[in-house]
């Protein structure tokens, strides 16, 4: 598949002349995206902007009038946590921790699974470990406390995951809340640099073409101003 981000506006544009093109479509609202088919064929999977929502019964999008959000992203030794009240960031931080064996390059985490109980420098990486996720669900704490929450976009490797909800600071949600969104873009790094750019990754529609999806595509572009689209150099 190709790879092409649509700002909201030509977005917009864009799902209006699939609607009027013909294809079946349905939508996932876990993923928040709508797929594409003709005569069965995929032609489109088109990750709505997080300021759009999708009426499934009136096949329409429409603005979403006010959203507030946290983003979470976490790597071995390093998180973010923003808070964006109405899509603008209001509240950011950034968690780091001495989680990483320097010779191997391996969390901790990592090493305990692969060689069980470790020596004093290894025990204080561990309990490092555990503060870190501990200030991360400290810090989102204070932000469902103080605010309305309607979405958690969460970017968490699978090694991490017990350890962000099995601290003994408890997250503010249970892990199967529905407001709870995997955020659909690998975050190597996450500092507050990449934090920001997720969230415009987020605000932009996120459409992947197939070689079905092609010709119909070129039809948009042959009649739309394609200013507000990014292709993306990964063939997907």
């Amino acid at each position: 598949m190709k790879t092409y981000l649509f700002e909201k506006e030509a977005f917009k544009k864009l799902y209006d002349f699939l609607l009027s093109s013909g294809l079946s479509f349905e939508y996932s609202q876990k993923k928040h995206q709508i797929s594409y088919t003709d005569s069965g064929e995929n032609c489109f999977k088109i990750r709505l902007p997080l300021s759009i929502k999708f009426d499934a019964q009136k096949n329409v999008i429409q603005e979403q009038e006010f959203l507030n959000y946290v983003l979470i992203m976490i790597r071995s030794g390093i998180g973010s946590v923003g808070f964006f009240e109405n899509f603008v960031n209001e509240r950011h931080k950034v968690f780091r921790a001495y989680m990483v064996r320097k010779k191997q390059g391996k969390s901790q985490i990592k090493h305990l699974k692969t060689k069980g109980k470790s020596r004093a420098g290894s025990r204080v990486r561990l309990q490092e470990t555990l503060d870190f996720f501990d200030d991360i669900n400290d810090r989102l704490r204070a932000h469902f406390e103080e605010f309305r929450i309607d979405r958690i976009g969460i970017s968490c490797s699978e090694t991490l995951i017990p350890y962000f909800y099995g601290g003994k600071v408890d997250t503010p949600f249970e892990k199967q809340d529905p407001r709870i969104f995997k955020i659909p873009k690998h975050i190597q790094n996450p500092t507050y640099e990449a934090l920001m750019e997720t969230n415009e990754f987020l605000l932009k529609a996120e459409v992947k073409v197939t070689e079905q999806g092609r010709e119909i595509l070129a039809g948009y572009f042959s009649s739309n101003d394609s200013e507000q689209i990014d292709e993306e150099e990964a063939d997907w």
